[in-house]
Order: C-alpha cells, then sequence, then structure tokens
C-alpha cells in the first residue's frame, strides 16, 4: 500500500485540508429504514437540532451528523470532496452561518472518517460511484422521512460534485435541487485541460521546478497514483497566486475529532479512498468520470457556484457541461478571486444562490 496520507493535502481531489477524525463514546445508531420523526421536530417542528450519531446505509453503520436552528428550515445534504474528506470537523466553522436558514447534514461516505473507523472496508472490497450514489439516495430519502420532510437539497463539491449529479439524475424525487461546486464533469477532459493549462502557465513564468514536475509525469492519462498528486502540488501552487486564502479558523477541527486514534483511523480512510479513486494503474472511479454520458436532462433546478481559476475542474468544462443541461431552472455564477479550493468568496456565492433561487423551490 502507498502511504498516501502524509500528502493529503496536496494530492486528494478535495476542497479541505486533513483533519483528525474520532468515534465519539457509545454513539447512538439509526436505520435509514427508521421512519420515526425526530423528537426535536414534534413540537410545531421549532426544535433546534443537533442530531450526532451512526445510521445504517447501504448495510453498514455511516456517520451523519444534522445541525441547525429550526426543524421548520429545510435540509441541505453536504456531499463531500476527496473521496476520503468528510466536511464533519469544519462544518461549523465554515457552514455554521448557514444553520437559522437551513438544517445542515454532512455525512462521512463510505470508506471515509468516522465511518470508515467505524465500518472499514473487508479487505479487497472496491468503493464504486454506483454504491455510494445508493448510499447519498438512501439517506436523502432517510432524512426526509425522519425530519418530517417532502425532498432535500442536495449539494456537492469536487469529488462531492460527481456523486450529486449521479444521484441527482438517478433519484430527482428526493431533490428541491442541486447546487454544484468546483464540478468536475469528464475525467478526460478535465485532466487534459487542466495539464496544458499548467504546462502554459509554468513555461510563461518559467518555473524550472514546476516543468520539471509536469514534464515528468507526462500528459494523462496517469497510470501512477503518485501524477495525480505531483499535479496537485502544482496546482495549488498557482491558484494560490491568484486567489483569495480562505479564513485560518476554518481548518480547526471541531472538538470531537481530534483524538489519537483518529489519525490511524483518518489516515487509513484515506489511503483506502485515494487508491479507489484513482486507482492503481489510473483504473479507479476517476477514469469513470463522464457526466455527459448520464444524459445531459435532469428534472430538478441545477445551479453552479465555480471559481474562475480552477486549474482542477476547470470553469470551460463546467461551462460547456452547464450549456448542455436542460433543467426546470439553471444558473452559473463564476468568481473571480477563487479557484478549487473553497473561500468566503464560494461561500457567500454559494448561500446567495440558496437563499434567492433554491429557498423558494421548497415552500
Amino acid at each position: 500500500m502507498l502511504k498516501l496520507s502524509r500528502v493529503c493535502a496536496v494530492t486528494l481531489l478535495c476542497a479541505f485540508a486533513q483533519a483528525t477524525l474520532a468515534a465519539p463514546a457509545a454513539p447512538a445508531t439509526k436505520t435509514a429504514n427508521d421512519a420515526g420523526i425526530a423528537p426535536a421536530c414534534v413540537s410545531a417542528k421549532k426544535g433546534k437540532l443537533d442530531d450526532r450519531s451512526f445510521v445504517v446505509i447501504g448495510g453498514i453503520e455511516q456517520w451523519v451528523t444534522v445541525k441547525g436552528d429550526s426543524c421548520a428550515n429545510p435540509i441541505i445534504l453536504f456531499i463531500s470532496g476527496g473521496p476520503g474528506n468528510p466536511l464533519s470537523p469544519y462544518s461549523d466553522a465554515v457552514y455554521g452561518a448557514w444553520s437559522k436558514d437551513f438544517t445542515l447534514v454532512q455525512w462521512d461516505q463510505r470508506g471515509a472518517g468516522m465511518t470508515y473507523g467505524r465500518s472499514p472496508p473487508a479487505a479487497g472490497a472496491a468503493l464504486t460511484i454506483k454504491q455510494m450514489s445508493d448510499d447519498g439516495a438512501e439517506l436523502a430519502a432517510y432524512l426526509a422521512r425522519r425530519y418530517g420532510k417532502k425532498k432535500v437539497i442536495l449539494w456537492g463539491s469536487s469529488w462531492g460534485s460527481i456523486l450529486g449529479v449521479h444521484m441527482a439524475k438517478a433519484h430527482p424525487e428526493l431533490f428541491y435541487a442541486y447546487l454544484g461546486t468546483s464540478q468536475l464533469v469528464s475525467n478526460r477532459e478535465n485532466e487534459a485541460i487542466s495539464y496544458a493549462g499548467l504546462v502554459a502557465l509554468a513555461r510563461a513564468a518559467d518555473d524550472k521546478a514546476a516543468l520539471a514536475v509536469l514534464e515528468g509525469v507526462g500528459a494523462p492519462p496517469w497510470t501512477d497514483p503518485r501524477s495525480f498528486g505531483k499535479v496537485r502540488r502544482v496546482i495549488r501552487k498557482y491558484e494560490a497566486k491568484v486567489t483569495t486564502p480562505p479564513p485560518a479558523a476554518w481548518w480547526k477541527p471541531a472538538a470531537e475529532y481530534t483524538t489519537p486514534k483518529a489519525l490511524t483511523d483518518y489516515e487509513a480512510g484515506e489511503d483506502y479512498s485515494f487508491i479507489n479513486f484513482v486507482g492503481m494503474h489510473g483504473d479507479g472511479m476517476a477514469s469513470q468520470v463522464d457526466l455527459p454520458k448520464l444524459g445531459t436532462d435532469f428534472a430538478i433546478p441545477m445551479f453552479f457556484v465555480e471559481g474562475a481559476h480552477d486549474l482542477l475542474a476547470t470553469p470551460g468544462v463546467a461551462k460547456r457541461y452547464y450549456d448542455s443541461l436542460k433543467a426546470p431552472q439553471k444558473a452559473m455564477v463564476v468568481l473571480e478571486h477563487a479557484g478549487h479550493d473553497p473561500n468566503q468568496d464560494v461561500v457567500d456565492a454559494e448561500y446567495k444562490m440558496l437563499k434567492e433561487r433554491i429557498l423558494p423551490l421548497t415552500k
């Protein structure tokens, strides 16, 4: 096994930096078939929510947190990046202000975070997009039943934007709308355009170090799993030159995710998820990503927030995909001071889209 976790921050297709994860003592376990309404929602649906538990999804226990100021608010189901990098440790810092208008659901996906620690994969078990999309749909249906909603809002970023579109396409009945950011579309096209753009930037800057890395890995497709991480480091270097950095406070994980055991669980889940994504020979889940092949007709509204300087999920590819979509509503915003990773501009633009375009759909 490659020891890839040491370079998570520069190798994973994720929006968030490495954190430590830990399982809480004696956590509750629920089932996705549990149709009971949360006690906090019984009285006029005004109860404040702070539910943290393992839920049986796809036959295994998976970690889900539900937080918000009122059960009356619509639910946002976050499909985080990575795979292998849950938003749970950072949700309060990054998205906590949204809890006055929305109920925020974070999910440690199969093979990641708390879920990996509780339900480690069997030897030889592989992640698949179909299995994880089915997990997400099962979770969405559970949330709607448990909290008395007709549907939920679907949010996806980076890897989560791949999974989110699969979920939106397969189960539109579960979702009011989809909001994607750092939208990946086609592994072949995204990698080829990203690589060519990076080479052009490095040559223009006479950046011999970056050129050595890029020329060393060669043009995609790659068969060495380390290649993606090497290119990702160059991407972050060049995005940092033209984008606004996120607040440092975002990357301090919540206390419950910071125990010594968490490091072991997190590294193991991170390695497992990354290898399943890129594959040992370029044959992982990433190689199967081609969203246009799913069809470009959607039964739900489709909204996008993109960074103008995203050198991984390049905005040109996202825009062509957006233009091809047929949906009841659609809108796309491109942010001048943002790249692939989130910053305050991205979070503000997402919130504006949610409040102005998506919230009315839930009424």
